[in-house]
């Protein structure tokens, strides 16, 4: 069964939580236990509602009490037509880092808009980090329909104000649908009050919206996490380096090159939980032996031979500054690119990035905390990697502080 992973993000009380317990609600999605647990606990929220939908994404006490989404709150569920991940992104200006950490990994932006308030700086700067991550299809949600009579002057003026921004940004889709999260109108089902809008509800459009699965269509990739060399009596020579397959295919007999050490061999054997297999895909993990005696270490990259991998220990990204302490020059950091792992520092800061216009801004050599800067990376190591518009796997990593061990920044391969 197909899985689409989105994500939700808007202003404050824009009715994100409400909008995916709405959707959960409604879809019965939600099982009877979570159902009891849920109307006990809205009794204390003081609603006038049975129950309090946004508790089912607003999973921490504090943020409950607070009255606002402080994390990344994921939640799962599953149709006749597909399986989803819900990644519920906070709105205030300072989770920035949460929002993108939310993003990275997913199909499709859910962009809430208030009717009343229409595209504001919040709604400009989600869907710029959109881009940053890669994501092309964005939905504009325009909530809370009821508390404009469901006008759909107010639609189509918002409406036409995103088309007019979101042109800038080169998304290769925009999808709109109006909504009430609070009251259930055109969530899950079609709503009498927007007899005008002959689209599909929210629920009907993640179950046909076409999201391309390009990490199964890509280039082949695959990264070493572990070697395996278990040196007993009865397997003396077994060397079979383990790990997932990031993208594409490979197939027993294949012709690969092993990066960074830039040597060619072949694709001897593929075992897939314990039986050898003739082929395998992205996302499956496996162990894959080769016919050659190479020196191959956790962090080593397959690809077919003759690919177009890179292979640099300088290179250019964008990053978003997570740490609550700001970027020091000459920091000692460790980047982490799935399982390979190098000493690096951040030789420049090229740019800032204007997260409210997607303008380039001249860099004072600062990075503080929610920063987006395009920046100049070295690493002891060589990394292998793709640009991250065509392979998010490679194209992606974290910086660590050597000394804290805390990942102080996120960043894309440009």
């Amino acid at each position: 069964m197909e899985l689409l992973r989105f994500f939700t993000a808007g202003n404050v009380d824009d009715g994100k939580s409400t909008l995916i317990g709405r959707l959960l609600y409604d879809s019965k999605s939600i099982s009877t236990d979570i159902l009891e647990t849920l109307t006990k606990q809205s009794k204390s929220t003081g609603v006038d509602a049975d129950i309090d939908l946004a508790l089912l994404t607003d999973g921490l006490r504090a943020e409950r009490e607070q009255g606002i989404t402080i994390d990344v709150a994921y939640k799962y569920f599953t149709t006749d037509k597909r399986k989803f991940i819900i990644a519920d992104t906070p709105g205030h200006v300072q989770y920035t880092r949460n929002m993108f950490t939310g993003a990275s990994n997913t199909d499709l932006a859910i962009v809430l808009v208030d009717a009343r308030h229409g595209i504001t700086e919040q709604t400009r700067r989600h869907s710029i980090i959109s881009n940053i991550v890669g994501i092309q299809h964005v939905l504009v949600c325009i909530n809370k329909m009821d508390l404009v009579n469901y006008d759909e002057e107010v639609y189509n003026k918002i409406k036409e104000d995103y088309t007019h921004f979101a042109e800038s940004l080169n998304l290769k889709k925009v999808s709109f649908i109006p909504t009430s999260a609070l009251t259930g109108d055109n969530v899950v089902n079609h709503s009498d009050n927007l007899k005008w809008y002959h689209g599909p509800s929210l629920f009907e459009f993640l179950e046909t919206v076409e999201i391309e699965q390009d990490f199964k269509t890509q280039e082949a990739r695959f990264q070493v996490q572990y070697v395996i060399r278990p040196q007993t009596e009865e397997l003396h020579d077994y060397r079979g380096y383990s790990g997932t397959i990031l993208s594409g295919s490979f197939k027993k007999g294949d012709k690969i090159a092993v990066h960074p050490v830039d040597l060619t061999t072949t694709i001897e054997k593929i075992e897939k939980f314990g039986q050898e297999v003739d082929e395998a895909h992205a996302g499956e993990p496996v162990i894959i032996h080769v016919s050659d005696n190479i020196d191959i270490s956790r962090g080593t990259t397959f690809v077919p031979v003759n690919d177009s991998l890179q292979t640099e220990k300088t290179f250019e990204a964008i990053v978003c500054w997570m740490d609550n302490k700001s970027f020091q020059p000459g920091q000692k950091l460790l980047l982490q690119q799935n399982s390979f792992r190098s000493k690096a520092v951040i030789k420049e800061i090229d740019n800032k990035i204007n997260i409210y216009n997607f303008r380039s801004e001249p860099s004072d050599g600062t990075l503080h905390l929610n920063d987006f800067c395009k920046v100049t990376i070295k690493t002891a190591e060589t990394l292998s990697f793709d640009e991250y518009a065509n392979n998010r796997k490679t194209g992606s990593f974290i910086l660590i502080n050597e000394n804290t061990n805390n990942t102080v920044a996120a960043g894309v391969i440009a």
